[in-house]
């Protein structure tokens, strides 16, 4: 008899990322991966950061096969309530009897770091699949898997707002200035996963407004009916 494998969630953010790193620990078949845990800000219904809707998320995750986890946040948001609503997910993960939560992070040790600390001690223990891939060549892997995504957020510090809504793809990443990451690692934009290897049907998502606040510009993203 096959030993069960460990239960893990993913870390969804609705970007290319966590959608990556599912596609990997699916391959790898190392681990279960019987949700995903995603933080969406209660005044917007919207994923927090990325600014994709609520509705998408959920259209991501069916064809994910993926129960969603949603932490409800609100506008704005204290550090201590996003951890303690945060510790709330955990402990009911660990409840629930699993173990290991997969993060999309690249390479930012502190961000990885912090969440090494606040998973310590908890039961569930952190996996980075992605960690420290060059994110050149990574940004080709994924798009040459078949993800394709749409930057939903920019930051205005980093790129001009026309990139908001634009694809990620090849023509994009020879149009991002000198200095930006690939894969926006450094937070100079996001995206919204809407077909890959991980899904089993593309997402009928059209690029809407864009519209700019707090020194980003976002993209309005909605799906078709």
């Amino acid at each position: 008899m096959k030993p069960s494998r460990p239960r893990a969630l993913i870390s969804w953010s609705s970007g290319k990322d966590s959608a990556f790193a599912l596609h990997e620990i699916r391959r790898s078949g190392e681990f279960d991966v019987v949700g995903a845990l995603t933080t969406v800000t209660e005044t917007f219904e919207r994923v927090s950061i990325h600014g994709v809707r609520r509705e998408i998320v959920l259209a991501q995750l069916a064809a994910a096969g993926l129960p969603p986890r949603i932490v409800p946040i609100p506008y704005p948001c204290p550090n201590e309530t996003y951890e303690a609503r945060m510790g709330e997910a955990v402990a009911q993960a660990v409840r629930d009897g699993i173990t290991h939560i997969i993060f999309g992070d690249l390479y930012l040790a502190d961000i990885r770091a912090y969440r090494e600390q606040k998973l310590a001690g908890t039961g569930l223990a952190p996996v980075f699949p992605l960690w420290e891939r060059p994110t050149l060549p990574l940004a080709h892997t994924m798009i040459a898997s078949g993800l394709e995504a749409h930057i939903a957020t920019v930051d205005l510090k980093h790129l001009p707002a026309e990139f908001a809504g634009r694809k990620f793809d090849l023509s994009l990443l020879a149009d991002l200035p000198v200095g930006v990451d690939p894969c926006g690692e450094n937070g100079e934009f996001h995206t919204c996963v809407v077909a890959g290897p991980i899904f089993s049907r593309r997402l009928p998502v059209m690029t809407g407004e864009r519209v700019e606040r707090d020194g980003y510009a976002y993209c309005d993203l909605v799906m078709a009916h």
